[in-house]
């Protein structure tokens, strides 16, 4: 997992670098895309994405172009997987909170949803968590929110708060489950930040109040039709 986390953060500052860089930090550029294709090579799901990105890169020539293509590429669909794992934890927090009526109940059951998907994470992305290694990676994820401030209320979770403050006001476990499914969104945003390769680019970064309003939807319909 350290090494894990240690390669994602070159491979992040390589991307930052070679947004305005242009040509001279293409060689870096090629660097961090084989080393991501190396990451995945071992996953047979994903041939059809290293063929995609084989087939274009030739045709790219400028260092931040060729990180949006492996981006797109390479970790898009990723990006999804993960997403689903948010809305799902979301949606069970959000759920036991409301539904089970004792406290220490849902807070154990946060508590394992969080860290379970917050594993989940590190395994889409490339990595293994153990017991061990998936609380580290949890006070990694905790070190970041603490580090970008995204442990205050920012606007996409007043938004949720505020979407929801109809039912909150019938239901005040209902609403609690809310702001606990909204929390446990952050919490899985910041992981995908942690465990992703590189920063967001071309692909948009997920949103707090987008995610719960889809896990809470979740509630009330079966996933395999949506």
């Amino acid at each position: 997992m350290a090494r894990m986390a240690a390669d994602g953060q070159d491979r992040r500052a390589a991307a930052s670098g070679g947004r305005g860089a242009g040509r001279r930090k293409l060689d870096q550029a090629k660097a961090v895309t084989d080393g991501l294709v190396a990451l995945y090579a071992k996953r047979p799901e994903m041939e059809w994405q290293r063929q995609r990105l084989a087939d274009r890169r030739a045709e790219t020539f400028d260092a931040h172009a060729l990180l949006t293509l492996t981006e797109t590429e390479l970790l898009a669909g990723l990006d999804q997987q993960a997403r689903r794992e948010i809305e799902a934890a979301a949606r069970t927090v959000a759920a036991t909170t409301a539904l089970v009526p004792l406290a220490l109940a849902d807070v154990a059951a946060a508590l394992a949803a969080n860290l379970r998907m917050i594993r989940r994470m590190a395994e889409i992305y490339g990595g293994r968590a153990g017991a061990v290694g998936g609380w580290r990676l949890a006070r990694t994820v905790m070190t970041h929110l603490i580090a970008t401030g995204a442990v205050a209320a920012g606007d996409d979770l007043i938004h949720t708060m505020a979407g929801g403050g109809i039912l909150a006001k019938l239901s005040r476990r209902f609403g609690e489950g809310l702001v606990n499914g909204a929390l446990t969104a952050r919490v899985g945003i910041a992981a995908m930040e942690v465990c992703r390769p590189l920063p967001f680019l071309s692909q948009p970064r997920p949103k707090v109040g987008n995610l719960v309003s889809r896990a809470l939807t979740g509630l009330f319909t079966n996933d395999d039709a949506r």
